[in-house]
């Protein structure tokens, strides 16, 4: 029988405390391996919160660790250097993302998004532009979007 955790992590900055300890004690495994695995794994994302899932078979005691990416948001934050989104979206403007880091941040989440292909993905990170008070090549997020509908950033999105 196998049983799994999920947690929200600091990248590279798992620690046995809350929430992982308390989760995983029962389990009736090394803590210590976990919380370094766990590390070693999400150190790219250093400074984001990261979903992650700790399978364990309980007869064996052997553990299986799933990385998730973060959030769309936080990718976005990262990429800008940002502490946090606009407290008005459609008022306040927060930073400037160009449509290549929108692109690298579709294709870093595509496998994770309900989105069908790289234009659905790219769609999306627009989407949570929108709402965080992000423009995109000086825009409006949402005229890109409508200019990706329309084609004219076809040759980016190959």
């Amino acid at each position: 029988m196998k049983s799994r955790v999920k947690v929200l992590v600091e990248g590279g900055k798992a620690s046995p405390g809350p929430p992982l300890g308390p989760a995983l004690g029962p389990l009736g495994i090394n803590i210590g391996q976990v919380v370094a695995k766990i590390n070693e794994q999400t150190a790219t994302f250093e400074g984001m919160k990261v979903p992650v899932s700790v399978i364990v078979d309980k007869k064996t005691k052997q553990f299986e660790i799933v990385v998730g990416s973060p959030p769309i948001a936080a990718l976005i934050k990262k990429k800008l250097a940002l502490e946090k989104g606009a407290k008005t979206s459609g008022t306040e403007v927060v930073g400037n993302l160009t449509l290549a880091q929108a692109v690298e941040i579709a294709k870093l989440k595509v496998e994770g998004t309900l989105a069908k292909g790289l234009k659905a993905a790219v769609k999306e990170i627009l989407g949570t532009c929108v709402s965080m008070g992000v423009t995109v090549d000086g825009k409006d997020a949402r005229e890109v979007q409508r200019e990706v509908d329309e084609g004219k950033h076809d040759e980016v999105l190959k």
